[in-house]
């Protein structure tokens, strides 16, 4: 069963030397995905991780999905990572 990726959801990398960090899903293309965490891995130079790497967060607080919803600047992105996981 293929894993339907919706844009800006928050996602884990599940292989790879960056393991257990979280992203957010910008883009999609075939089976890979494009990952940012607003840091190292910017909306202008995002992260193309295969799909079978990354396990989605579906289960998020109505606050963080709002914000996910409207987040547009990397610094966006920091921000909603850093309150769902705060220690990072």
């Amino acid at each position: 069963m293929e894993e339907q990726y919706q844009l800006h959801l928050l996602a884990e990398s599940r292989a790879g030397h960056d393991t257990g960090k979280i992203y957010v899903v910008v883009g999609e293309e075939g089976d890979f995905v494009y990952l940012s965490d607003g840091r190292l891995k910017t909306l202008q130079k995002c992260k193309k991780k295969n799909r079978k790497h990354v396990q989605l967060i579906r289960h998020l607080p109505e606050d963080l999905l709002r914000l996910l919803g409207r987040a547009a600047t990397d610094s966006d992105l920091v921000h909603i990572i850093r309150l769902y996981r705060p220690v990072d």
